[in-house]
């Protein structure tokens, strides 16, 4: 899996490829259409990934990279203020407010990345959708997606456990099912015509936080 795209070149070819795949599906995902989406010259993306393997791998890393960079709790790198997955949801001292407890913070990250999902981020959450998808008959995507896929639920465990949850590891696996049957359901399936809205996502998250956290 390639790691984070520094220079100009690679994330505008990635963000062409991703833009392709959400507006045409993979059928239209061509080294070719890249080179033209993305104004570059014929060759370019062959240049930087000269297999379709190669160039799946590298627009699902871009999505990881766009969808979690304004999210220091997923990148491990925060801005003041933001808690880290490996620190306490509550922050530093003096940070947050003092009544702010780790299920408030979970619910309004939480709701904040489904509801960016299904905004400014439809393209991407379209795009990992039909990745998703090809996953099942590609074992080289498979295995990349999987490898993302951990490194989400470990944080979500990790956030849980902060939250109060006996079972953090089950509990992350949850509530992911749960944030990928929104982002579904909402883009895809039969609630694409009615996106919840941020308010609606922060009373469900805090619904299911309930759900998981407060059985008996």
């Amino acid at each position: 899996m390639a790691g984070s795209m520094t220079s100009p070149r690679p994330s505008l070819i990635a963000d062409a490829a991703i833009a392709l795949i959400a507006e045409r599906g993979l059928r239209g995902l061509t080294h070719r259409a890249v080179d033209q989406e993305a104004g570059l010259p014929a060759g370019s993306t062959s240049n930087l990934a000269r297999t379709r393997a190669a160039l799946l791998d590298l627009a699902l890393t871009r999505i990881v990279e766009r969808e979690t960079r304004d999210h220091p709790a997923l990148t491990g790198e925060p801005r003041a203020g933001e808690p880290s997955a490996g620190e306490p949801l509550g922050g530093r001292p003096g940070e947050l407010p003092a009544d702010t407890s780790p299920r408030d913070l979970l619910v309004r990250a939480g709701a904040g990345l489904l509801h960016q999902a299904l905004t400014t981020g439809r393209t991407l959450t379209l795009a990992r959708l039909e990745l998703a998808l090809e996953a099942t008959r590609r074992p080289e995507l498979r295995e990349g997606y999987d490898r993302l896929g951990a490194r989400f639920a470990d944080i979500a465990a990790a956030l849980l456990a902060q939250c109060g949850s006996t079972d953090a590891v089950a509990d992350a696996r949850r509530l992911i099912r749960w944030c990928d049957g929104v982002l579904f359901n909402s883009t895809a399936g039969s609630g694409h015509g009615h996106p919840p809205t941020l308010e609606e996502l922060r009373d469900e998250t805090t619904r299911y936080l309930a759900a998981l956290l407060d059985r008996a």
